[in-house]
């Protein structure tokens, strides 16, 4: 054990109690990782572009204090004295045991210089992969790219994986999950979404010509403030600003920012942006107060984290129960552009149905495959069989197999995402998870709530807030993905419920 550790446990007096020792590391750890999210979330909001260099280098030293904290032999003394491995994952304290010893085994696996390498070069890339997504160009990014594949490369095969090295990558965003389980259901939403794409296209486009208008971006902060306080997201405990790439980032249990991004000419990007990330914020508020500063205390998967967001931005926020609270307040801050637009027209143009090419502002039918083709195109980079020099034809290959469109540029295609330049391989799988954990969620809550679309149509948020806690976000790790699902709904991941959700929205038109 480290002096480090000795003067910082000795202060709280706790080296006679191992699990209040334990639970003093782990919290070290935790303000570590908090403490470099502070100095992301400023690289991405308000850092000047000349801090770059420095700033990698402060990220590194963070994580790999933190990485250092995770894996201390003192940890595993500790784990050993409580015999975490094999502690019942029943109560706090067992499960405080098994998902410390879980994160403790995979830390050692890891060596520090790895942790460093990766936390420098994503910081870097992700500097590259703006100036390249600005400029149009590729070749800026590629040397970035492939260096950040040959370094998950590297964490695969020190993590360790059953049957390929994506499993141990995915496994970080998704725990307990497997390529091949991830393989079989979205096998399964394809099948599903196909003909109902093919569907949709037969009839004629609804008209989206209103959304075109010049929306002043003042107009469209204020009306993204009042949406998300309405829905439940506490400014004392947060801010909202602009990125890139919209993002919601935990810096504390008391501290979860947002950011979105708005267009003049797109006033639903940003406003959906805007609902999709206090989605997040919300999750990550609710946690329950006894396992702040604990490992504890995060979205137990970002698939359940991506079905909070999605229920709030879709299903919810694009209803028409939700517009005809909403759209009265859009008019008295856009009276000249949404004159004449009905209740009728607005809800078909915010769901208008059309194969495009940006993820982040594709319609809720074709999102799916947006995912589905990241999936595939990743698993191909970290395996080796797809090389990085040949990724852009393979993506737009993929786009026109998929959704029958085909990028015109880099911008808009191959380097439109912030995740390969964050180094997050295995993170892409959790969006399209998130849609199916989502319908089934909605219609457990549909059932516990008989009158939720009323509620929704007067602007009352705070009985699904309230349910949504109670399920899920109090729980924090302490629940995996399947463990919730199985609770709430009775059964097992199925996307045969979203894929009913999406038939009777687009197809019935029983529209909410």
């Amino acid at each position: 054990m480290s002096d480090q550790e000795r003067g910082s446990l000795g202060e709280r007096g706790l080296s006679g109690d191992p699990l209040e020792e334990l639970k003093a590391l782990d919290r070290e750890a935790r303000l570590l990782e908090h403490s470099g999210a502070v100095l992301s979330w400023d690289q991405e909001v308000y850092m000047p572009p000349a801090a770059l260099d420095e700033r990698a280098d402060q990220l590194a030293l963070l994580q790999s204090l933190a990485h250092q904290r995770d894996r201390s032999p003192r940890v595993g003394e500790l784990l050993e004295q409580l015999r975490a491995e094999e502690a019942a994952p029943e109560g706090l304290e067992g499960i405080f045991l098994r998902e410390k010893h879980r994160s403790y085994q995979r830390s050692c696996r890891v060596p520090d210089r790895l942790v460093r390498d990766l936390a420098r070069t994503a910081s870097q890339g992700q500097n590259a992969w703006v100036a390249a997504r600005a400029e149009n160009d590729y070749e800026r990014f590629r040397p970035w790219l492939e260096r950040l594949i040959g370094l998950n490369r590297e964490l695969a095969e020190h993590l360790g994986y059953r049957d390929c090295p994506y499993d141990a990558l995915l496994d970080q965003y998704e725990p307990y999950t497997s390529t091949a389980e991830v393989a079989g259901v979205f096998r399964d939403l394809r099948e599903g979404l196909v003909p109902l794409v093919r569907r949709i296209a037969s009839r004629p486009v609804p008209d989206q010509s209103f959304l075109r208008k010049s929306f002043p971006l003042e107009g469209q902060k204020q009306l993204s403030r009042e949406v998300m306080v309405a829905l439940g997201y506490d400014l004392d405990r947060g801010r909202l600003d602009s990125s890139a790439h919209p993002f919601t980032t935990t810096l504390g249990s008391r501290d979860v920012r947002i950011t979105t991004r708005f267009d003049e000419r797109a006033p639903e990007s940003g406003l959906f942006s805007t609902i999709h990330e206090t989605g997040h914020a919300l999750y990550e508020l609710g946690v329950a107060e006894e396992l702040a500063g604990t490992l504890l205390a995060e979205g137990t998967s970002l698939g359940i984290h991506e079905s909070q967001s999605r229920m709030w931005e879709n299903m919810i926020g694009r209803s028409r129960a939700f517009w005809s609270h909403w759209l009265p307040r859009m008019r008295e801050i856009f009276p000249d552009q949404l004159e004449g637009v009905s209740l009728e027209h607005f809800y078909r143009g915010i769901n208008r149905v059309e194969p495009s090419l940006i993820r982040v502002e594709a319609d809720e039918v074709t999102y799916s495959l947006h995912v589905i083709l990241r999936f595939e195109l990743e698993q191909a980079l970290i395996s080796g069989d797809l090389p990085v020099k040949d990724l852009p034809d393979a993506w737009n290959r993929g786009m026109k197999d998929l959704l029958g469109v085909e990028p015109r540029d880099y911008s808009s295609g191959v380097l439109q995402d912030v995740h390969w330049s964050m180094g997050a391989f295995g993170y892409f799988p959790t969006y399209a998870l998130g849609n199916l954990y989502a319908a089934q969620f909605l219609r457990a809550l549909e059932k516990d709530l008989p009158d939720l679309w009323e509620g929704v149509a007067r602007g009352e948020y705070a009985p699904i807030l309230d349910w949504l806690r109670r399920a899920i976000h109090r729980h924090g790790k302490c629940r995996s993905a399947g463990e919730l699902v199985r609770e709430i709904t009775g059964g097992p991941l199925d996307s045969a419920v979203f894929l009913d959700y999406l038939w009777k929205k687009y197809d019935e038109d029983q529209g909410r």
